[in-house]
């Protein structure tokens, strides 16, 4: 049995691996996903067998509403909230990670074991509260801006030490809680005061991070409980988040450090006046420029999730290639509210995947490109990014749709993006602005083209 368990679990990681390389391409991801809850469902009956638990029945129920819960998010919630669900999933496997160090803790644990349950009670705390304040800017359930007041390094700082003393009291002396729950209460708190700074712009980030978080604390809990198979997929979902965090940091031109601690996307209006005038445009003028184009870049943003545009963009996309167009799709990587956002949308589309541009690919075809539509997107195409050296986003790399003959615009008002600054893109010569709701601007066009 003992060698049936091991070989399970060695089956189970390299299921996990095989599945986080599938997840990588749009392609095949879903079908990874498939394989990393085969390879869970595996890890869970070995270990469940490692621990020689027998009686079934609590965990039997566990897994029932697990699954129930999972099965009524996967199919009720809307694909505009996917950024908030994942928010919350990252939150609960830091309090799964939490709850199983605490559990770990038994009369004589070594001081080895001792620090492992520290840390998993440590960056499990931190990554639930951290989540659930995600989850509420995310939803706006509270305020999406950074909150800053003075003194929050003071006292993050302190809180920091209280954990640090803390955690050192427990180990020394074990038998006493009170340092324990100290460091639990403490590592809650530390968890809020770490995100509420954040601004939305930087919730891409702040997903990635606090996956990454997840991964250590079931990484930490892993040690805690001395289950290989455990440590192996914590190790895994860290190092992938920390990697995905390094890939967000890049496309936004900044450190992480600078994202955790700057308060940047807080909402505040930049007071540079960008000079030009707004040209709006209609969907029965619009069409005639598009009807004689050849290449179309279409850029999504939140604002298409917002509008749930992705059904009728597609088929914009569809009449323009049977006008004999050909059209492309630009994703930026920091685009939408999460890793990927813009990526989900289209798939659930079922737009090819072949057409989906990274930055790096469309950039150099934007000068052949007759129109690049902008659907609800803002900062990740704001050409102060390369022209005004004191915007709060110069040097971060942005798709660069004005450098196409002409832009098309898709937007409700003329309402700052998350950055909470101007977008000297609207106010170009070769730039149309076509005001509305997304979904209908679109059908606009499309009952044009019919």
């Amino acid at each position: 049995m003992d060698n049936l368990i091991q070989y399970s679990y060695v089956v189970a990681a390299a299921l996990f691996i095989f599945g986080l390389k599938q997840l990588g391409s749009p392609a095949t991801a879903r079908r990874g996903n498939m394989v990393s809850a085969l390879g869970m469902l595996l890890a869970v009956i070995a270990a469940l067998l490692d621990q020689g638990i027998v009686e079934f029945q609590w965990i039997a129920l566990g897994i029932a509403i697990g699954a129930v819960i999972g099965a009524a998010a996967a199919r009720l919630v809307q694909m505009t909230a996917m950024p908030e669900m994942v928010a919350l999933f990252n939150g609960f496997g830091g309090m799964a990670s939490l709850l199983v160090g605490w559990a770990a803790l038994v009369p004589g644990s070594a001081t080895f074991t001792l620090v492992t349950i520290v840390l998993s009670i440590l960056i499990g705390g931190v990554t639930f509260t951290g989540s659930m304040i995600a989850y509420g800017k995310l939803s706006e359930r509270i305020g999406s801006g950074a909150v800053l007041f003075s003194g929050q390094q003071v006292v993050n700082s302190l809180i920091v030490l209280g954990i640090l003393a803390g955690a050192v009291m427990f180990c020394l002396q074990p038998e006493n809680h009170t340092w324990l729950y100290l460091v639990v209460i403490l590592s809650l708190v530390f968890g809020v005061m770490v995100v509420i700074p954040i601004g939305g712009a930087d919730m891409p980030v702040v997903i990635s991070l606090l996956n990454s978080y997840s991964g250590l604390a079931a990484c930490a809990a892993g040690f805690a409980v001395n289950n290989n198979i455990l440590i192996v997929a914590g190790a895994l979902v860290g190092a992938s988040g920390i990697i995905l965090t390094q890939i967000m940091c890049k496309a936004m031109n900044r450190s992480l450090a600078n994202v955790l601690f700057s308060g940047f996307g807080s909402g505040k209006v930049e007071t540079t006046v960008v000079e030009g005038e707004i040209k709006p445009i209609v969907a029965e003028d619009a069409y005639y420029i598009l009807e004689a184009a050849t290449n179309i870049a279409i850029i999504p943003g939140y604002g298409m999730a917002v509008a749930q545009a992705q059904h009728v963009v597609k088929e914009l996309a569809q009449l323009l290639e049977k006008n004999g167009a050909e059209v492309s799709f630009g994703i930026h990587p920091v685009a939408g509210r999460m890793p990927g956002h813009m990526n989900v949308l289209l798939a659930e589309a079922d737009v090819p995947y072949d057409q989906l541009l990274e930055m790096d690919d469309i950039n150099p075809r934007m000068e052949n490109m007759d129109v690049a539509i902008v659907i609800g997107a803002n900062d990740v195409v704001n050409p102060a990014a390369r022209e005004i050296e004191s915007s709060p986003i110069y040097g971060m790399p942005v798709i660069n749709v004005d450098k196409a003959r002409t832009v098309f615009v898709l937007k409700r008002s003329m309402a700052s993006g998350f950055a909470g600054i101007e977008n000297p893109l609207f106010y170009k010569d070769n730039t149309r602005m076509l005001f509305g709701d997304a979904k209908e601007s679109i059908g606009n066009l499309i009952r044009e083209f019919s």
